[in-house]
């Protein structure tokens, strides 16, 4: 798997609808196409551990019902670079016996890919029971955040098992948040994957809308739904990255010139009537 080169500059919207079909799990007739749910997840960097050829660390999986076979192997999906690197450091500071087992641990290291792909391997492994299967790993203040959030609006909720998605309301019943982005100021909802963006857009908004807050869902829904649905407006959802992520792409933009529209804007959009 190839490691990151480019991102893409825009960020994301998300409506009301999209929630509802989250939440209830209606499954609509229709799927939005397979590439474009692919490049709204490209603009996340997600990390893998792997060697210097850039092969994933992996291992297999124990066939339940014969000991004798694999059902396939597995590798961890980072969405911080921070926490891939920790990991690394821990197996390193494991004595082995072994000098080539000791040597390939030395070479490991953090591979930047964009979530689609591999969101994209998936898709096209699906169904086959060798394949490479990956287990994610989200930042544990973010997942920390997320239980919070939710046990804060009345659920019981222990655990959160996917990486979480943080959106701002104008209210529990009101639509979403917008930012402006770009030039032409063109409207957008971003879906966030750090808690910390979606706290800095709540205390822009709370001034003005005192009852807005912030919502939970999880990734796996919400590509779920671009999956089966085929509004118009879902071609404009984008997801929203990390704080620590965010840092690593201008890292790779080194003295390019900014495209136009990279930033967000400073202040969030008026409520649409």
């Amino acid at each position: 798997m190839k490691s990151l080169v480019r991102w893409g500059t825009t960020f994301g919207l998300v409506g009301s609808t999209l929630l509802a079909t989250v939440v209830s799990g209606i499954a609509p007739v229709f799927a939005l196409p397979e590439q474009q749910i692919k490049e709204k997840l490209d603009s996340v960097p997600v990390w893998l551990i792997t060697n210097p050829q850039g092969l994933p660390l992996s291992r297999q999986l124990p066939d339940p019902q014969n000991a004798q076979k694999s059902k396939g192997s597995v590798t961890g999906v980072y969405m911080s670079r921070q926490d891939a690197q920790a990991f690394i450091k821990e197996l390193q500071a494991v004595k082995n016996p072994d000098p080539k087992m000791a040597e390939m641990l030395k070479s490991l290291q953090a591979t930047a890919v964009p979530l689609g792909s591999i969101y994209q391997q998936l898709q096209q492994s699906k169904n086959k029971p060798d394949s490479l299967k990956f287990a994610f790993k989200p930042n544990d203040q973010d997942v920390k955040g997320a239980v919070e959030l939710l046990k804060a609006s009345g659920q019981k909720v222990e655990q959160f098992r996917s990486v979480p998605v943080f959106m701002v309301r104008f209210a529990p019943d009101k639509g979403y948040v917008p930012i402006q982005l770009g030039t032409d100021k063109k409207e957008y909802i971003p879906m966030f994957t750090s808690k910390q963006d979606a706290v800095a857009l709540l205390g822009q908004v709370k001034p003005k809308f005192a009852k807005a807050d912030i919502q939970v869902v999880d990734v796996d829904g919400v590509i779920k739904t671009l999956q089966d649905k085929n509004d118009e407006w879902l071609k404009q959802v984008v997801f929203f990255p990390s704080p620590e992520a965010r840092e690593y792409i201008r890292t790779l933009a080194n003295n390019k010139p900014q495209q136009p529209g990279a930033k967000p804007a400073t202040q969030p959009a008026a409520p649409k009537k």
